[in-house]
């Protein structure tokens, strides 16, 4: 495995700081954020480290010689948007843009775009796969084409009210991950997987591991910490911020030297990322490097 992180945590980093910042601390990839410039909704979103909209051979050949003077790899581009929103206005942007990022990803010859399924958060399950029919299956040929791997995230995006009640992201557990591969059964179609995300739903992290090792292209390093006392004072159907908060790895319930010993076991010898939404590290830029140096410690132990 290769330790990495998520350049969302550094916004007001250049790409040649960020790619500077993690050759000094050891760390040999990074997931590029490539969202389109304007303002996000979301913390996290809207960071461009790669501008997947003006990338011209200039541009290439620019990070084609970072990546080699600095010795860090991209892992992938990342673009974390809702292509099933309900607003086809929205949709159809989200798409739009992805398809930038997975042709930038091919010009720059990086292997995996990593990104949502997306969802409409007020529909069923089944409802949502009829958008997702219409959708993926283009999104996924494209990036045949191109030679590239989408990795989706495991992420549920409900979090607040406003993501009620279903989340904004369709590809949350296993029993859809297994029906999301029989509808589209491409090699390139995969998971970026977050073992947090099944923590705070209440899921065994560890047996997907083995049953999807195929289809994992691409991991999150980010621990949970579930509050049993305010879990049992409101239950698993309030939002989910009010019972549990992102963590540093070694922060949180996951035991990574058993969990990350099954990963490699099953044969993942992939990019690892740490993924920085830990609030208690984030007053500052120091304190956001801080904490990824600190990820990095921790992890070496194991990767």
């Amino acid at each position: 495995m290769k330790l990495g992180f998520v350049s969302a945590i550094l916004p007001e980093c250049s790409l040649v700081e960020v790619m500077s910042f993690a050759a000094e601390t050891g760390y040999r990839c990074v997931e590029l954020m490539s969202w389109p410039s304007g303002k996000a909704e979301r913390r996290y979103a809207g960071v461009t480290h790669v501008d997947a909209e003006n990338l011209d051979d200039a541009a290439c050949t620019r990070i084609t010689e970072l990546v080699r003077s600095s010795g860090v790899e991209i892992s992938a581009l990342g673009y974390y948007p809702n292509p099933l929103a309900p607003d086809p206005v929205e949709a159809q942007t989200a798409i739009a843009h992805l398809e930038r990022v997975i042709g930038a990803a091919s010009r720059l010859g990086v292997g995996t775009v990593t990104t949502f399924v997306g969802r409409d958060p007020g529909r069923s399950v089944d409802d949502n796969f009829a958008r997702f029919r219409e959708v993926w299956p283009g999104l996924v040929s494209l990036a045949e084409q191109r030679n590239v791997r989408i990795a989706i995230e495991n992420c549920p995006m409900f979090f607040t009210r406003d993501e009620w009640p279903g989340g904004k992201n369709l590809a949350i557990s296993p029993a859809i991950w297994r029906r999301m591969f029989a509808e589209i059964p491409s090699p390139n179609f995969g998971l970026n997987y977050d073992p947090s995300h099944l923590v705070w739903q209440q899921m065994n992290h560890e047996k997907p591991v083995r049953e999807f090792a195929s289809r994992i292209f691409h991991a999150h390093a980010k621990d949970v910490r579930v509050d049993r006392e305010k879990l049992d004072d409101v239950g698993i159907l309030a939002t989910p911020l009010e019972f549990h908060c992102p963590k540093l790895p070694g922060l949180g319930d996951i035991d990574w030297g058993r969990y990350l010993s099954i990963l490699g076991d099953a044969g993942y010898r992939g990019p690892l990322c740490v993924e920085v939404e830990d609030r208690a590290y984030e007053g500052s830029l120091a304190d956001r490097k801080r904490a990824l140096q600190q990820a990095y410690r921790f992890l070496s132990q194991f990767v």
